[in-house]
């Protein structure tokens, strides 16, 4: 199967690149490859410094500033898309934080502000991204395609509330499919094994962590930005179209191990 124009004119909006090892930019540079016009998003003049050139690397027109928490940038962000793209296929939901300090010691000793705020930007950004995306994306039967972790359904340590928050998001995946679904737009998460990344690097121990997982899972190896970049190709095109719902886990088969 010739998958070289499979995104051919395809409208993809990626929210949570912070450079180029990103998962989202893996995603994103196999979307231009296979087609897709791409939109992206950053939060700070930082963060801008970091996207805008990886954007424009690949021929983005729309590079929009996006706090998740705040629903008038949402809206802005949309607003844009709609008047400059005039529709939407594919929404990319890469956005999560919580405080270094949650993300160490003992979970019971989260903080209700540091609980709320890694929810809030972690999983509720998906329900507020996808509620303004979803008059676009349904004109496109398109697609929502988010990250998660292992850590959603097992206990791993120093993951702590981000732990938590990813298993609301994963809940909240299963919640949007079934309002969505009606109106042709399907939503999956990807759950990933461990990547270097920016947000990856803020877990105590996380060296620690690729190792083994590259020791215990069944194909002796740690997954590539590409592994998970496939695994939204699939989610996202015609390839995908029975599946919405889901959490796809992509991390060499160690979830499946008992011991």
């Amino acid at each position: 199967m010739d998958l070289t124009n499979l995104f051919r004119g395809r409208k993809v909006l990626v929210f949570g690149v912070a450079n180029e090892r990103s998962i989202a930019w893996g995603i994103a540079q196999t979307f231009h490859k296979l087609g897709a016009q791409l939109g992206f998003t950053y939060v700070g003049e930082s963060l801008e410094r970091r996207v805008r050139p990886l954007a424009e690397s690949v021929g983005s027109d729309l590079i929009l500033p996006c706090d998740v928490t705040d629903d008038a940038q949402i809206k802005a962000v949309f607003d844009e898309v709609r008047e400059k793209w005039g529709g939407l296929d594919v929404l990319v939901h890469a956005v999560a934080f919580a405080n270094r300090e949650d993300l160490e010691g003992r979970f019971v000793d989260t903080t209700r502000e540091g609980y709320l705020l890694a929810l809030n930007i972690s999983a509720y950004s998906l329900v507020a991204l996808t509620r303004h995306a979803m008059p676009l994306l349904s004109q496109s039967n398109g697609s929502v395609v988010t990250l998660s972790y292992y850590g959603a359904e097992k206990v791993v340590p120093n993951y702590n509330v981000m732990g938590v928050a990813k298993a609301a998001l994963e809940a909240s995946v299963r919640y949007l499919a079934a309002d969505c679904g009606p109106e042709g737009v399907r939503v999956n998460a990807i759950s990933a094994g461990p990547v270097k990344t920016l947000a990856a690097s803020g877990i105590k121990g996380f060296r620690g962590m690729l190792g083994f997982a590259a020791e215990k899972a069944p194909l002796r190896r740690n997954i590539t930005l590409d592994d998970v970049a496939g695994a939204a190709v699939f989610l996202c095109s015609e390839l995908g179209n029975g599946v919405t719902g889901e959490t796809l886990y992509v991390d060499s088969g160690y979830s499946i191990m008992g011991m």
